[in-house]
């Protein structure tokens, strides 16, 4: 039996000297949250089994991974290939060490500075390409509020197979 276990984190600083304050260990984000689960979309299944049998693909790695958020709360489905916000869309690079993996948990981290992405977190993703033009892993709805300008919010997708 497969386990797959998913978890969303959301931080929220004030800005991004909070935010480098955080990094060395000095301040805490003003929020953090924690969202549970997800739905695997179809693409993405497909994506995995491909990259498990050797016939090809793009993986979700530190060149190629995007963490994606929008303003949609168009519930989840499989048949989805990305985010469903028709504007209000922004994708984020990992951070230099992500993503990265402990024994059967890979974590995915970006970083939404203070000009990126102000505006509702409603539904989240991570892609293989800059955008919703490459395949996306997953789909997540929550809303986690509006991100104003100023602000920066880091976005964690923690997936554990066991």
């Amino acid at each position: 039996k497969l386990n797959w276990k998913v978890f969303w984190t959301i931080r929220k600083f004030r800005s991004d000297e909070e935010y480098q304050a955080w990094l060395r260990g000095e301040a805490q984000p003003f929020e953090e949250t924690r969202i549970d689960h997800n739905l695997l979309l179809n693409e993405g299944i497909g994506l995995l089994l491909d990259l498990l049998i050797g016939a090809g693909g793009t993986a979700y790695d530190n060149t190629n991974a995007r963490l994606g958020v929008g303003d949609s709360a168009t519930a989840e489905s499989a048949a989805h290939t990305g985010l469903q916000a028709a504007s209000n869309k922004a994708y984020a690079g990992m951070e230099a060490t992500y993503p990265q993996r402990s024994a059967q948990t890979v974590t995915w981290r970006a970083v939404f500075g203070s000009a990126v992405a102000n505006f509702d977190w409603n539904e989240f993703t991570v892609v293989n390409a800059a955008d919703d033009t490459g395949v996306n892993l997953n789909r997540k709805v929550s809303a986690q509020g509006t991100k104003a300008s100023g602000q920066t919010w880091t976005l964690d997708l923690t997936l554990t197979i066991s």
